[in-house]
């Protein structure tokens, strides 16, 4: 199941998705330890680099 999700979607999309994730979840980690504003500064990290996957996507 997961080799085929990563054959369809590609290795690097893969990649930069688990990325995403980490990201999101040290947001979380530190919105709940009290560090509201890093959180937020770090949580805007995800749509950024998913908005640049979506305009690399479609360059081509």
């Amino acid at each position: 199941m997961i080799k085929n999700f990563i054959e369809r979607v590609g290795v690097m999309n893969c990649i930069m998705l688990l990325v995403v994730l980490s990201i999101i979840i040290v947001s979380e980690v530190l919105f709940l330890s009290g560090k509201k504003l890093d959180a937020i500064f770090i949580a805007f990290w995800a749509p950024t680099i998913l908005g640049f996957m979506n305009y690399l996507k479609y360059k081509k």
